[in-house]
């Protein structure tokens, strides 16, 4: 008995089921829960390696964007210097 259901219950709610949506539109929606889940699982493994992906990246990204920001300011100040010259 799973949850106070007999097996003859059950039969009876899975003939229902398959009369009701048909063989292959069973088949199709247990094949799109299946992909879903595959999906779920690589996203949460997915979700458990970026932090560590983000850790290794964050002082490259600050270099380079320290770097890239400094360079206008160097050009500014440059036009300045020459304009006033």
């Amino acid at each position: 008995m799973i949850g106070g259901l007999g097996i003859w219950e059950l039969i009876i709610i899975l003939v229902i089921i398959i009369i009701i949506f048909g063989a292959s539109r069973i088949k199709d929606i247990g094949k799109g829960l299946g992909e879903g889940i595959r999906e779920f699982k690589k996203a949460t493994k997915e979700a458990d390696e970026k932090p560590e992906q983000i850790a290794e990246a964050k002082p490259k990204q600050i270099a380079e964007s320290s770097k890239a920001e400094s360079e206008p300011v160097k050009e500014a100040d440059e036009q300045k210097e020459s304009v006033e010259k």
